[in-house]
Order: structure tokens, then C-alpha cells, then sequence
């Protein structure tokens, strides 16, 4: 195989070889209160499988290879075609990763999970409503007695998943960096942070990347020698492909893609599910400080101060932002994914009257023929402390009853305006 340019991400679990076991900047504010991460206990989708499992409702079954993945996909309902492969060294598990064994990473709306052949651990995060992002590991050797018990992991990941990188709260993070045909990244060439604003010529590589997407370039199926000029690297030989049999042994895993649109997709999601665990963390801290000012001032007990409208509209500001897409990179020629994640994405719903859905891609131009995020159905979302919800409305309201103008709106269309309107008046009424 050719040597060329790769990059890389980070999703769920500690990248050693950037934060060396030290504890990143911003985690001690949300291990005091009023968040008390690491004390308090989770409610998410794994809390609720963890009890599922002790009560004997539901079971997980272990296979040769794949251990407990298969199972738990099902049991979560994740979909095998949201696979997505990583091949860099930047994860827990770095020793079982390389371009002949990626990483693969599986998620739905709220979950993220994390698979390494012959690895000790399936690697898991939930979007939690009142902790953000929480990690797990499931040990792939079955227990001696007893189901398979989910180990909250709390220092390891949070050495990463804990800076601004992640919007200062526990998160998920996607990187772009150069790795070496080890999986070793190089971070002497940089690296990136991806989102949907990325260009996409920046994006994915230290990935595998199966799809169409034309003349568009990227940074997929590669890796770099250590000697040879990043500025010179020729990607020809890794675009536009649709089977990645001849580079790995693909029958290891539950699917032989790694889906162009499903890359797209998670690196939105990340995005957003950030934003909206940075805004239900700016607003309980910033009322937890103005109750305690106005107990020392002794002000009227809720007398809201200019600090605390101020820093929950900055938030609810920026989680708008993420939802409507601002910024987002646009596509110059359709993109067509192979592992039939596209049709399984939008199943889901819920739509409207018209048949419209949140979840529907456009792939033409855009991501999403309606510019507004599905994860404004999620639990988390739905969740986010009052005050807030009645910023991010209002914010909503101005932007999408045409009255909000800004540029950084002015790739919402009246059309794309009035369609998203209707489609949260029927689907989201709280909104």
C-alpha cells in the first residue's frame, strides 16, 4: 500500500500520547458542585441495561471474536451499519490498534460504542442528562457468575475527554492527526479537532473511509512515513473507495464499511451533544453561584442577576449555533455511503404531516435537507434545565420566524426556515 497522509479520532476513552495521565484543565470545576460528577450517579441508557441485566430481563450473549459486540449492539439498538473504523494509536486500547486492526465505533443517538479485535474491553459512553457524557467498559471475558457488569470509568477517560477540546465538560472529541503505517501519530504535522464545519479535505484521516463523494478530497486510508513531506502526500489511491477487503481482514468485524455518511453524521452529533452538555452545566452552575450570592448579598431568594442571564443566553447561544448547522462545510458533489447506514438513519422519524423528518439527509449540498438537528428529539435535550429550554425557544423562534437575521444564519433559506418551523411545531411542540 501506498504511504500517505492520515488522521485520527478520539471518541470515547483517554489519548495517552496527549495528556501523558495528567488531569486536563476544566475537570475540577465539574467535580465540585453543583455537577459532583464523579459522586453522582448515572441515569442513562447503560444504567438501565445494567438493571435489566441483574433482573434477568434482558441477557447478553458472547461470541468467538466479537465477545459481548453483537449482543449489546442489539440490545441498545445501535445499528452494525453505523460502523465506523479508526486505525491510529489514540485510544485505551492502543496496543490492539493499527492500519491491520482498526478500531471500529458503533453509535445511535445517545450512545457511542468502541470494539478492538482480541481487545480486553468493549468500550462505551451515554449521553447522560445530568453528567453529560459517561464512560464505561464491559470486560469481553464472561464473568464467572452473575451477567456482565458495565465499570463506570471516570480518571482515564476524563485525562482527554475533559478540556476545551470538549467545550470544558466530560465529552466526546474527534481529531484529525498523521499517523505512520503503525497506527503511531505523528504530532509533529499537527492536528485537528472535526466537526460538521470541517472542510472535508481536513477530515478522516487515520480512518477508513468507504463511499463516493467525487472530485471532493480527503484524508481517509492512509497512513504517512515518518521521512516523507506531509505537503507532498498524493491521497489519489484512497478516495472514492468502496471495499476495503484488500487492506485489513474485514471479516473480523461485524461489517467490511466504514460509511462516509455515518462519519458525517458522527462527527455532527459530537458536536452537538457537547453543546448541549456545556449548556445544562453553564446553567446549574451559574444558578448554584447566584444562589449563593444572593444568600451573601442578601438578596430575595431567585433574584436572577445579569451574570446568570448572561452566561445561560452564551451558552443557549452557541448550542442554536451547532443546531442549525452555522458554519457547516459545504459539498461541492453528492456523497453516497455503501453500508446501507443512509436508509437506516432515517427510520427512525418522527415526521410530520408531510412526511418530514429531521433525520433526512440531503447529501447534495448539504448534510441535512432540513438544517436543524435530529438530537433536538433526545432525552438530553429534552431534559436541559428550564432556563435554558426558554433560551434556546426564543433563540429558535427568532432565527426561524425570519426575525433573527444574523449572518452567521444566513445560510438558512425562508424556505429552509419555514420547513423546520413546521416540522418542530408537529414533532417537538415544546420547541
Amino acid at each position: 500500500m501506498k504511504p500517505v497522509l492520515s488522521a485520527a479520532i478520539v471518541i470515547m476513552t483517554s489519548a495517552a500520547f496527549v495528556c501523558a495521565g495528567s488531569r486536563c484543565r476544566g475537570q475540577d470545576d465539574f467535580e465540585a458542585a453543583p455537577i459532583l460528577y464523579s459522586q453522582t450517579a448515572p441515569a442513562n441508557r447503560i444504567t438501565q441495561l445494567q438493571q435489566s441485566l441483574q433482573e434477568g430481563q434482558v441477557s447478553l450473549q458472547h461470541e468467538a471474536g466479537t465477545g459481548y459486540l453483537r449482543s449489546l449492539l442489539t440490545a441498545l439498538q445501535i445499528p452494525p451499519e453505523s460502523q465506523c473504523l479508526v486505525f491510529s494509536k489514540t485510544s485505551l486500547q492502543l496496543r490492539r490498534i493499527s492500519p491491520a486492526t482498526p478500531r471500529a465505533i458503533y453509535f445511535s443517538d445517545d450512545l457511542y460504542v468502541g470494539f478492538c479485535v482480541a481487545g480486553d474491553v468493549l468500550e462505551i459512553s451515554a449521553a447522560d442528562s445530568r453528567l453529560g457524557t459517561v464512560f464505561y467498559t464491559l470486560s469481553q471475558q464472561p464473568p464467572a457468575s452473575g451477567p456482565p457488569v458495565f465499570q463506570r470509568q471516570t480518571d482515564n477517560c476524563l485525562v482527554c475527554h475533559s478540556s476545551s477540546r470538549t467545550e470544558g465538560i466530560p465529552g466526546h472529541l474527534v481529531r484529525s492527526l498523521m499517523v505512520d503505517p503503525s497506527g503511531q501519530p505523528l504530532l509533529a504535522a499537527g492536528s485537528r479537532n472535526v466537526n460538521h464545519t470541517t472542510p472535508l479535505a481536513d477530515r478522516w484521516g487515520g480512518w477508513y473511509v468507504t463511499g463516493l463523494h467525487g472530485a471532493q478530497k480527503h484524508l481517509g486510508n492512509l497512513v504517512v512515513e515518518r521521512d516523507e513531506s506531509f505537503d507532498s502526500v498524493d491521497n489519489s489511491a484512497g478516495l472514492n473507495q468502496t471495499d476495503l477487503s484488500g487492506r485489513f481482514h474485514t471479516n473480523s468485524y461485524l461489517s467490511g464499511h466504514s460509511d462516509i455518511v455515518a462519519l458525517m453524521v458522527l462527527e455532527h452529533q459530537v458536536l452537538v451533544h457537547n453543546r448541549i452538555a456545556r449548556a445544562a452545566f453553564t446553567t446549574r452552575e451559574a444558578l448554584h453561584y447566584e444562589k449563593a450570592l444572593n444568600e451573601a448579598l442578601q438578596n430575595a431568594p431567585g433574584t436572577r442577576l445579569e451574570s446568570t442571564t448572561r452566561r445561560i443566553q452564551s451558552a443557549a447561544d452557541k448550542l442554536v449555533e451547532a443546531l442549525l448547522f452555522c458554519g457547516e462545510a459545504q459539498l461541492v458533489a453528492p456523497i453516497r455511503g455503501t453500508s446501507g447506514f443512509t436508509r437506516q438513519f432515517a427510520l427512525p422519524g418522527p415526521r410530520d404531516a408531510q412526511g418530514r423528518s429531521l433525520r433526512d439527509l440531503d447529501l447534495q449540498t448539504r448534510m441535512f435537507r432540513y438544517p436543524c438537528s435530529y438530537l433536538v428529539h433526545s432525552q438530553a435535550f429534552r431534559d436541559l434545565p428550564e432556563e435554558m429550554r426558554d433560551a434556546v425557544r426564543a433563540r429558535l423562534q427568532a432565527v426561524l420566524s425570519g426575525q433573527d437575521q444574523s449572518p452567521k444564519f444566513a445560510h438558512l433559506t425562508p424556505n429552509d426556515r419555514k420547513a423546520i418551523r413546521e416540522i418542530l411545531q408537529e414533532t417537538e411542540p415544546a420547541l
